[in-house]
């Protein structure tokens, strides 16, 4: 997976941390039988910043853990490519997941788990709702998601 990691926090992200969501996205993109050229970023941010992006793109005037922005792509739009460029497959960006480095903290001493499993639990929930996956249009959607997520986690060894 081609992925980029921006870190936009006060103190930075720490490359053990980098490396670990790099992983966790490799294994769960692999978990799903992604192309190995699928294209995404996550971005690590404090409490202010993804408060302003929930409050303009949610309409939630408070921060939040994580938001999916997924790009949206539909096959009627593909340019036209020489032959020899058609052979390669072309590159597909996913999308964008926006993270809170404080709330990962709160939400990990809150539930009484390390800090790499909340951050694991936080990219993989971003990563399948940029797949698709979505867990507020009813319960067997909530239950799929979530059993998956588990799964993921789990096999990776991020246990709770």
């Amino acid at each position: 997976m081609d992925l980029a990691i921006i870190d936009q926090t006060e103190t930075g992200v720490t490359p053990y941390h980098c490396d670990l969501v790099r992983c966790v996205l490799d294994y769960a993109g692999e978990y799903l039988k992604l192309p190995n050229n699928t294209e995404m970023s996550v971005t690590f941010m404090n409490n202010d910043e993804i408060h302003r992006y929930n409050k303009e793109y949610r309409g939630v005037d408070k921060p939040t853990d994580v938001i999916s922005f997924a790009i949206e792509e539909d096959g009627d739009d593909l340019p036209v490519l020489p032959d020899e460029l058609m052979d390669n497959e072309l590159a597909k960006n996913i999308g964008d997941i926006l993270v809170s480095v404080d709330i990962i903290s709160s939400q990990a001493e809150y539930l009484g788990h390390s800090y790499e499993r909340e951050l694991g639990f936080l990219v993989v929930h971003g990563f399948l709702h940029l797949n698709g996956y979505d867990h507020m249009l009813g319960d067997a959607e909530e239950k799929e998601m979530f059993d998956l997520q588990r799964e993921i986690l789990d096999n990776y060894g991020l246990k709770r």
